[in-house]
């Protein structure tokens, strides 16, 4: 038989998927003429397609050798070097490819992929692009580049994207998905929910799509009843839906549902302690009390969702006088992180700190967000900046130490933070824990809530200020409180208060308030209503235990400096755990109502033993929920004891360090100070104290 037709004999096996065949064939092919072109190409497939990937190159090498313009050849080629994570090399080859035949729809579509793959995706884009005009009908092109769109927080272009696939082909369930979260993401909220009963409508075993849909339904909407339906339909069809469980069971705590709690509990343990993603960190303060528990769950999902990534280029600093400070949040607005922290942006000093605010969240037109803007030297709205867009912005900036006041709540940006854009990172203030990431270096702390001895239970340098962790901003002014007729309480009556969000009560807490309710004659416990379906459930456990409903009495939701007001009605705010009040707690006490607590075991549980510390009155600090319980009944008798502590209070709140903002940053800023030299000495970061000792410029121990 000749050459030509082992040729033909080769290549109609290959083509006819007869691999074995075809590589019998290529190898007389080669054994009669070694440098033969389609002996080498065919047989270079044909390892590409056994994974043989070295071997698939060698050939490909060979016949390169002897038509090194085959634009065929370097396709196939790429895509066994892009098999091998040899990306770079790989993206040569597609370009030379597209060169030579700038017709092929495949070669400028794993072009695109190689490009995205190295992050270079506004070229990805371009390639699709490519893709796309030589064939419209290309779906799978399209979504890919909605998908990257997305990621560079191109919403418009992306929803255009997903539009177009749904013209073409409305029976794509993921399709309808992603347009939901990307009308989501553009505010659209209705349309986004009509998108997600489009989805399940088409695909109704997708749990990840119920997940999403319930989620908007509450984050959005408030519509709880309806969210905790869509999740438990998540639960339903894939128990081990990452974060499904923990979501449902901050639903049912937001509710006061009860039900099962402990189980529910105990599978979140036994998942976090297994090391799978079973709950976000924020969820689970509510239900662990464990410190090692709650480090764990931080590390599972920051591994997961933000791990560290190739850092952005950091330009080099040029010398100045001030360290540059950035603060990230998605929160600078009528918010209870900007509450805390109005006062501390304009208090900096300016002759050794510039301030930065790098802006994830909306404009809510409140006075409050114009005060916070022009207490800054610099606003950047980052809000529909991708990842790295953002990353690179701050670096661009020079900042020298980056704070994170979100943490892992609310509108965060840690995948920012994954890309390193400063050389040092903190955590602060908004969320009361570990963040789990390496990339943290610093959480700002006091030797209250993060006790020493307990350092291992973060992933971050504890650096401990001298009295509370916590800045208050000393320019609240308390309006006149509103009667108590007016907020439906008893003129006369003891009020017991608790103003915390529904999920932070506990059934065991809850039942030792009605105890107290039991035992104080005439006493109401008066409540934040949360949400609709939280105080129908309450009510409930209230009769169950013997407790008349109506001496629950539930206040609705008032803006900030009404809700200050009111709260001075209380006779005593009651704390809770394992989560305690936070803003909550210094805002009760602002209102100069007495606040009792017990200790915690972990940071969320003890911000209200911070508090009172720096007020001077340890004495409402308790070990244990005996001595809580106790102290709670001998104050709600002895009217001349608690008029004591009002009086001790109200003087407290004038000399006391809790509200003094200029100490409180003042102290700060030498933990900023301390953090940059031991940087710029080349020293790793460390945990460290800072002391206040008198007032003043905080000396450094």
């Amino acid at each position: 038989m000749s050459l030509q037709q082992w040729q033909s004999q080769a290549a109609t096996a290959f083509q006819q998927g007869r691999r074995q065949e075809a590589e019998q064939q290529c190898g007389l092919i080669l054994a009669a003429a070694p440098d033969d072109f389609l002996g080498h190409y065919l047989l270079g497939l044909i390892r590409h397609d056994q994974q043989r990937f070295e071997e698939a190159l060698a050939h490909y090498r060979r016949a390169l050798e002897t038509q090194p313009g085959d634009a065929m050849l370097l396709f196939n080629r790429g895509n066994t070097l892009f098999a091998l994570d040899r990306t770079a090399e790989a993206l040569a080859d597609y370009d030379r490819s597209v060169a030579l035949a700038a017709g092929f729809p495949p070669a400028w579509n794993n072009r695109a992929n190689a490009l995205r793959a190295l992050g270079r995706l506004p070229e990805a884009i371009a390639a699709y692009g490519r893709v796309l005009a030589l064939d419209p009908a290309a779906l799978p092109v399209r979504q890919n580049r909605a998908d990257l769109h997305w990621q560079m927080h191109r919403f418009d272009q992306a929803l255009a994207d997903y539009e177009a696939i749904l013209r073409q082909d409305p029976g794509i369930a993921d399709a309808w998905k992603k347009r939901g979260d990307l009308l989501r993401a553009l505010g659209h909220i209705d349309a986004a929910l009509a998108s997600y009963a489009e989805a399940v409508a088409r695909r109704p075993g997708d749990a990840a799509t119920w997940l999403q849909w319930g989620s908007v339904l509450w984050l959005e909407r408030g519509a709880l009843a309806e969210a905790i339906a869509k999740v438990e339909q998540a639960v339903t069809l894939d128990p081990g839906l990452p974060y499904a469980q923990g979501f449902l069971l901050h639903l049912k705590l937001l509710a006061c549902d009860w039900r099962d709690l402990a189980a529910g509990v105990a599978r979140l343990d036994e998942g976090v302690r297994a090391g799978k993603p079973v709950v976000e960190p924020f969820a689970y303060l509510p239900v662990s009390s464990s410190p090692a528990d709650l480090a764990a769950c931080a590390e599972i999902f920051v591994r997961d969702r933000y791990p560290a990534v190739p850092p952005v280029v950091r330009p080099p600093r040029p010398p100045r006088a001030r360290l540059r400070i950035g603060y990230l949040s998605g929160e600078f607005h009528e918010q209870a992180t900007a509450h805390l922290t109005a006062g501390l942006y304009e208090r900096h000093d300016r002759e050794c700190f510039e301030v930065i605010a790098f802006d994830n969240g909306p404009d809510d037109g409140s006075a409050l967000r114009q005060r916070l803007l022009a207490s800054f030297d610099k606003h950047i709205d980052i809000t529909k900046l991708s990842d790295r867009a953002a990353a690179t912005r701050i670096a661009a900036e020079g900042i020298d130490i980056l704070v994170s006041l979100g943490g892992l709540f609310g509108r965060h940006r840690t995948s920012v933070l994954a890309m390193r854009p400063a050389p040092l990172q903190v955590n602060y203030l908004g969320f009361p824990g570990t963040m789990g990431a390496a990339y943290m270096d610093y959480i700002i702390a006091d030797r209250i809530v993060i006790p020493d001895g307990e350092q291992r239970f973060y992933s971050e340098q504890v650096v401990w200020l001298p009295h509370s962790y916590q800045i208050n901003d000393d320019r609240r002014v308390l309006a006149s409180a509103p009667t108590r007729a007016e907020c439906g309480l008893p003129q006369d009556g003891f009020v017991f208060c608790n103003f915390n969000n529904s999920y932070k009560h506990s059934p065991d807490i809850f039942a030792l308030w009605l105890r107290l309710l039991g035992a104080v004659e005439g006493s109401v416990l008066w409540l934040l209503g949360s949400n609709a379906i939280a105080p129908e459930n309450i009510r409930r456990a209230a009769m169950a235990a013997g407790i008349a409903p109506e001496r629950l009495v539930f206040a609705s939701f008032q803006p900030a400096a009404r809700n200050l007001a009111r709260l001075a009605l209380g006779d005593l705010a009651l704390d809770a755990l394992p989560v305690g009040a936070h803003t909550g707690a210094s805002d009760v006490l602002r209102a100069g109502v007495p606040l009792l607590t017990c200790r915690g075991t972990a940071f969320s549980g003890r911000v209200a033993a911070s508090l009172l510390t720096a007020l001077d009155l340890p004495e409402l600090v308790t070990e244990s929920l005996a001595d809580y319980e106790a102290l709670a009944l001998k104050l709600a008798r002895e009217p001349q004891l608690l008029r004591a502590l009002r009086e001790k209070l109200a003087a407290k709140r004038a000399t006391a360090p809790l509200f003094d903002t200029t100490a409180t940053t003042r102290a700060l800023e030498a933990a900023y100070t301390r953090m940059w030299d031991m940087y710029q000495r080349g020293e790793a970061p460390r945990g460290f104290a800072v002391s206040c000792p008198g007032g003043g410029s905080p000396p450094i121990s």
